[in-house]
């Protein structure tokens, strides 16, 4: 994690570029999330969300800074003032307005589960029962499999980031990883992912863990900004840039309903 660090220091500046222009620093985990965002071979992060912050900071005329920062991390840095906004597919859930508020959701896609191909499961409690699944700390689908599979699963196996549970499943030592659908897919598409695993299914729904969407994180109270983040969604939604950048990595509307 260090040395991933050090390659992603210096700050990413996106956005409007004039003088005048209110600066805020973004609060981003530097740990790969394709096709949201990842870092190429020479360091440089790139990506669907890394596109839309660049949108979104510009309608909203805001320079952004993208500060990398550990998503455990990631609210403390928000309350504590080092990150003005944390724009990261974090979904928008009741647990984490206890402690932030969200911009409108700007984009909202299914929970999935993936296992090796040579296991014949579901997605369902009774699918995972006795196995063992693997989550990324700190997220919905740590809260959504707890909540759901806990009392029937093996052991729900937790990970700092979302390769290392994938890595595990790979090699066999864990049955199944939840995460994002459309970052499993993304997965599966690769040659590791293509070798060893196959999409299970989507999880059953549950607004009150899952939540309606996925939103910007921003400090209670900065009204502010969450108005300008929310107009930036809207004007961007409405002026075709979201369209445009969402062709570039899906061939559907990632908005949902």
């Amino acid at each position: 994690m260090k040395s991933l660090l050090a390659t992603v220091a210096l700050a990413l500046v996106l956005g409007a570029g004039s003088a005048s222009a209110q600066s805020i620093k973004v609060g981003m985990a530097p740990e790969p999330y394709p096709p949201f965002a990842s870092p190429d071979a020479s360091g440089k992060w790139g990506g669907w969300e890394m596109d839309m912050i660049e949108a979104l900071c510009a309608e909203a005329k805001l320079q952004c800074e993208v500060t990398m920062t550990a998503w455990d991390g990631l609210i403390p840095a928000l309350n504590s003032k080092k990150i003005d906004a944390i724009i990261n597919s974090m979904s928008i859930t009741d647990e984490r307005k206890k402690s932030i508020d969200f911009s409108d959701k700007y984009y909202n896609t299914p929970t999935g589960i993936i296992g090796s191909k040579d296991a014949k499961f579901d997605a369902t409690p009774e699918g995972l029962k006795g196995k063992i699944i693997g989550v990324q700390v700190s997220t919905v689908h740590e809260a959504y499999a707890k909540k759901h599979f806990g009392s029937t699963a093996a052991e729900i196996k937790i990970y700092q980031t979302q390769d290392e549970a994938q890595a595990d499943l790979a090699a066999g030592r864990i049955d199944a990883v939840q995460a994002d659908s459309l970052s499993l897919n993304t997965y599966l598409a690769t040659d590791a992912g293509k070798a060893c695993c196959d999409m299970k299914g989507d999880v059953a729904e549950d607004l009150e863990v899952l939540g309606p969407g996925v939103g910007v994180g921003l400090r209670q109270g900065d009204t502010e900004l969450k108005d300008k983040f929310n107009a930036a969604i809207k004007g961007i939604r409405d002026n075709g840039k979201y369209a445009e950048i969402t062709k570039k990595y899906f061939d559907f509307d990632i908005y949902g309903k």
